[in-house]
This record gives structure tokens, sequence and C-alpha cells, in this order.
């Protein structure tokens, strides 16, 4: 199998290499969203020390009719196919160990892939698993991987039978603009700045979507391929991601997604907008989006003590999670119709509005570069992320992009554009209104900062009202 371009990672790859070269016996967990690139790290990283094995096992995903005994057989397929032996066949989790004991060497890699999977109908994996590894002598990895991070979480990380021995844990996040870029341009991608930011305000930093896209096609033909074809890639994927996670109990967090489709609200307000009964149960499911790498719990603060307040806001994180609810759901009859085979995407109400609020998704999962841009060090931060003010009585609503307090107490006002067009100078009176109706203490100052793409007229430049304007064309090259 030809692997496609293997980007970014370097942090992650750096440590897997130290840990390899203590030549211990050591337990790694790799945990992170579907399609973020687990296995595929753990494959490079094998392919950094090849004179060592990888024995790679995956399980399968949960199906109606799965059982215990058809992990165990798909784990027997597949350390048979990688012996070149005859079908093999286990009957106990235990005895599966010990035949795959017989053939590790001392340096080999073991990634047990979706191992929640294997797992899920034997109540004795983990024991006996445990077991396994209390006996072992040589210095071997073990990689415990999965986008059930809910079920890594509670029996491996935070379960008695692992506690302790777990010598590296690895959260893989999106890739960065940057990173994302590289690869977009390695699959052959060759369009404008403005096309690529279209992308990825679609594809996120999500290695697997970004591989689909090909070279010499634009960036709407590609995004009318994955997202508004029948049977589309990215039109099926929501449904494979909620099956495949969530085991059949999807349906709640998607009524939580869809009230959040539409901005952040508070858990009192996602509690009333799906009818959802007064418990504790609320907060468990929203932990459980969090720990997938669905959704955000963003703090309220007060500026003036600098210190958070009780209230959350909760948000969509994912950019193609919210692309899908808000877009692509909405049309889905059409798409199964073909309706849009035909018709370019500019033909869409309202897409360029709607692909604006996309690089808000994108740029906040790319927090480090935005500091950078401003040229602030993330130790002078006290407070930051997405802000939204009431309304109340005394003071008007206002929602901020991104917000950013300091302990020089100064307030970063920051405005995200993404156009085609020039901005002109009425950007400076839409910012000069949200500044106004934010309720700043006396002796903060509130710096406006204007993140774009596409370019700003002269007029807006020679003005000086923004502090910082950042035309984030750079960050594909950072």
């Amino acid at each position: 199998m030809v692997l496609k371009p293997f980007i970014g990672r370097k942090h992650e790859l750096k440590k897997l290499l130290a840990l390899h070269r203590k030549a211990v016996a050591s337990l790694v967990v790799v945990k992170g969203r579907r399609r973020i690139g687990k296995s595929r790290l753990i494959a490079e990283f094998a392919t950094q020390i090849s004179q060592h094995t990888l024995w790679s096992f995956a399980g399968l995903a949960p199906l109606e009719g799965m059982t215990a005994q058809s992990q165990r057989d798909h784990f027997a397929r597949q350390l048979a196919f990688l012996l070149k032996l005859p079908p093999l066949s286990f009957q106990d989790w235990s005895d599966a160990f010990e035949h795959l004991s017989l053939h590790v060497r001392a340096g080999d890699i073991i990634l047990l892939d979706e191992i929640s999977w294997m797992a899920a109908k034997d109540s004795s994996f983990i024991p006996k698993l445990k077991a396994w590894w209390d006996k072992q002598q040589l210095p071997i990895i073990v990689v415990f991987c999965g986008s059930v991070s809910t079920w890594i979480e509670e029996n491996i990380l935070n379960s008695t039978a692992f506690f302790g021995r777990v010598a590296l844990t690895l959260t893989l996040m999106p890739l960065s603009i940057s990173d994302s870029a590289t690869l977009l341009k390695a699959m052959g991608f060759q369009g404008s700045t403005y096309d690529m930011y279209k992308l990825l305000g679609v594809l996120g930093g999500i290695p697997w979507y970004l591989e689909q896209v090909g070279s010499g096609v634009t960036a709407d033909n590609i995004l009318k391929q994955l997202c508004f074809e029948k049977d589309g890639l990215l039109v099926l994927e929501f449904d494979r991601i909620f099956h495949d996670l969530f085991n059949g109990k999807g349906a709640v967090y998607k009524r939580i997604l869809d009230s959040l489709k539409d901005g952040m609200k508070t858990l009192a307000e996602i509690r009333h907008a799906i009818h959802f009964a007064q418990s504790g149960t609320l907060s468990r499911l929203m932990e459980h989006l969090i720990i997938a790498g669905f959704v955000k719990k963003q703090s309220l603060w007060s500026f003036k003590t600098a210190k958070t307040l009780k209230q959350s806001l909760y948000r969509i994180s994912d950019p193609y999670m919210r692309f899908y609810l808000k877009v692509i759901e909405v049309h889905r009859a059409k798409i199964d119709l073909g309706t849009f085979d035909d018709s370019p995407l500019s033909h869409l109400p309202g897409f360029e509005v709607h692909m604006g609020l996309q690089l808000e998704y994108l740029l906040l999962q790319n927090r480090s570069l935005l500091l950078q841009s401003i040229g602030i060090s993330a130790a002078d931060v006290v407070c930051d992320g997405p802000y939204r003010q009431s309304q109340t009585a005394i003071a008007k609503g206002c929602q901020i992009d991104y917000l950013l307090q300091t302990v020089t107490k100064n307030l970063y006002v920051c405005e995200f554009k993404l156009s085609r067009r020039e901005l002109g100078v009425e950007i400076i009176s839409e910012m000069q209104e949200k500044i106004k109706a934010l309720k700043i203490p006396r002796g903060y100052a509130a710096v406006p900062i204007l993140f774009h793409i596409g370019g700003v007229a002269s007029s807006v430049e020679t003005d000086g009202y923004f502090y910082r304007i950042i035309d984030i064309a750079d960050f594909l090259f950072s």
C-alpha cells in the first residue's frame, strides 16, 4: 500500500522516538477525532525505526449482530495475515495475546487500533489485556489508539487497571493552517490563496479530508464533489461518525450540535433548545462531545477581575461539523436528487456568507498563529476566545469573533473577514459599533485587530484605526 504524504506531527514523532530509545516496555495512548491521523502517525513512527516490526490490529466497527467472538476472529485473521499463516482461531483474548507474544521481538511496536471496538462485547478484555501486559519482559511499545476518546478516558487513562502504566499520551489536534496548506499542495492542489482558505474552512485540518483533494480542479468543484453530490464522501461522513462513535446513541448528541450550529450557547440555552430534562446528564453529554473533538467549552470572564464566571458558552469547534449541519444537511434532499450536479455553488443562497463563518471556526483552531501574528506571548494572556456579551437593560449585546485580554489591561478585539473583494472603510464603523457596545472597565484599552483575506482599501490602511491589519494569506506559509 502506498501511503499518502505525511505532513506535520513533528512534536508527536519526536516524543515517540524518544520513548523508543529508552528501550523499555512502554504503553502509549493516542486519541483524537475520527480521521485525524492516529494510526497514520504510528505507521510513520514505525517507518523511522524500520529495523523493527509494526504489528497493527484494528477492531471491527460496531454493527448489529457483532459479538465478542467476531472481534477475536478478526484479530486472528489479521495476525495470520501478518505471519503469512493459515487462518487462526482464538476463543479467549488471553490466548490471542499470548500467541502474539510468541512472535514479537525487542523494539517492536504493537498497535491496537479502535481498541474500544475490540473490547465492546467482552467485559474481560481489559483485565486480560492488563494481565498480559504485566508479564511483559521485552522492551516493546504497545499503542492503544481510538476515536472513541471517552472510552479510552474511562477504561485506560482513568482506570485502576492501567493506573501508572501509560508512559505517553498523545491527543492529536487538527493540522495547523500551514501544515494543511502543505498537504493540499502535496496532493496537487494549485488554487489561489482564497480557494485554499475555502477548502480549509470546510475541511479544517483533518488529514483524511485534505487527502481527498485532487489536482486540476477548483475549490468549488472539489467542495461540490465532496459535499453536494449524491453519496459524496462528506455527505455520508456525518452519519458514519455518529454511528461509529456513539454506537446507536447519537440522536441526542445530534440534537445538541443542531442547537449550536447558529452560534454559541450556555448550557441552559442548550437545554431549552433541545427540551432536555433538568439533570446532570446534559453536562456529561457535553463533556463527551468535547472529548470527541467536536465541541469546545468557552469560559466567560470578568474583564475587571480577570476571573472566569460560573456561566460558560459552548460552541462547535469542528469546521466540517458546522458546515454539514448548517449547509449540507439543509440541502440533503436536493443533493440526493442530484440538484447541484450541473449548477455552480455560487448559486447556493448565502454560500459566500457561510464560507466567511467557516473561516472563524478555522482560525479559532489556530490560536497560536493568532497570538503570534498580533505579537503577544501566551504567557501574557489572561483570557481569550470568542466572546458574547448579553443584552441587558443598560447594555447592548455584542459578539466578538475573538477577544484577547492581557496582563497589561489591553482588550484586543479581533474581527475575521473572508471576502473576494477589498474591505472598505465601512469595516471601521462596524468595529467601532462593536467596541462601543462592549462594557470596558476604567483603565482598560480596547485595541482593534483585523484579520482578512482579499485585501483592504488603502483608506483603511492609512486611517490608522486598526492596531494590526493581518493578511491571513501569510498563515499558509508560516
